[in-house]
């Protein structure tokens, strides 16, 4: 991977003293916890009464209909074209369910959350199970990463995170043999995320297969822009994961287990029928109730044209050969 200051990017890195910026031929940019998603989740009525899974409050989101002007795609892209999301943006519009529902309010209400001292329990198929302090995370060598975000709800961002591969943690607890998939777990307190009170499988989980879990692009995110990260955005220590919808990436990591067996996210659980496994970025298989063939960048007009894979094709997708991206959605 090509390196290249973040000074010729923005004036704001100048908080860590080891500063790399991570440019790939296809990286661009990109982060649903949450996640756990996109920045966040998938959104859900904000009523009463915990909502189904076929009454989600997307039709604003929705692509059905053509009354909106698409940028032609540009054949020379490079990734560095894409202008950064503004801080102000990604610190403000954001899907955290633990707290709520409605994106304007996750950094108010999520303001006091408590997120020192936190530790990270990794277990289960491993040869050296350990549990990390955040002074110990923070201790791998920080790098920071222009990716994109993709909501599958149908708009994106472009963050430039701070952190490091989860596959040099991985590598310390040594995975053994029989371990196919990484399972990861959110922070779970009723006290302090008044979002928890509807009757969701909490505490939110999240998966990976092992190989996707130990790519280069997979990150465990501990900032953005130079600043360490806030709460609405999945402080101390989240997922980013570029090339799926933003729900995989799952905030507020507070284990990480490997596991023989696919993991139930909370959102399959919920509605497995319309949102799968893998969620890779896929233009070419919409959601059951939008389309997902353009997105809606925020600080933009108009709407875009997604890309396969979020526009890290070259570098994922041998991971799916022989895959029907259309079954293993």
């Amino acid at each position: 991977m090509k390196k290249i200051p973040s000074s010729e990017i923005t004036p704001e890195y100048l908080y860590l003293s080891r500063r790399k910026f991570i440019k790939n031929a296809g990286m661009a940019a990109a982060v649903t916890a949450f996640l756990a998603a996109c920045g966040g989740k998938i959104p859900f009525s904000q009523s009463t009464s915990a909502p189904s899974a076929s009454s989600g409050t997307l039709s604003a989101e929705k692509t059905d209909t053509p009354d909106y002007t698409v940028e032609e795609p540009n054949e020379n892209w490079n990734p560095v074209d894409d202008p950064l999301t503004d801080y102000e943006s990604i610190t403000n519009y954001n899907n955290y369910y633990e707290f709520t529902t409605d994106k304007n309010r996750v950094a108010e209400l999520s303001a006091n959350f408590i997120t020192d001292p936190w530790q990270v329990e990794v277990t289960g198929l491993v040869a050296n199970p350990r549990t990390f302090s955040m002074e110990e995370l923070l201790k791998f060598e920080q790098e920071e990463s222009i990716y994109r975000l993709r909501c599958v709800e149908a708009w994106s961002m472009v963050i430039p995170w701070i952190g490091f591969p989860l596959s040099k943690l991985l590598k310390e607890v040594q995975p053994s043999a029989e371990a196919k998939y990484v399972q990861f777990t959110t922070a779970y307190d009723p006290q302090q995320m008044p979002g928890t009170s509807y009757p969701y499988p909490w505490p939110y989980k999240e998966g990976l297969r092992l190989d996707e879990a130990m790519h280069d692009l997979t990150i465990l995110a501990t900032g953005l822009y130079g600043k360490t990260l806030l709460p609405q955005n999945g402080a101390p220590v989240r997922l980013a994961v570029p090339w799926k919808y933003g729900f995989k990436s799952i905030k507020s990591i507070v284990k990480i287990e490997l596991v023989t067996e696919m993991p139930v996210s909370l959102w399959m659980a919920i509605a497995p029928q319309e949102y799968g496994f893998y969620a890779n970025v896929n233009p070419n298989v919409n959601h059951p109730r939008w389309s997902q063939a353009t997105e809606r960048r925020i600080g933009e007009n108009g709407r875009r044209e997604t890309l396969l894979f979020n526009g890290y094709e070259d570098e994922v997708a041998g991971l799916y050969a022989g895959m029907d991206l259309s079954e293993w959605y």
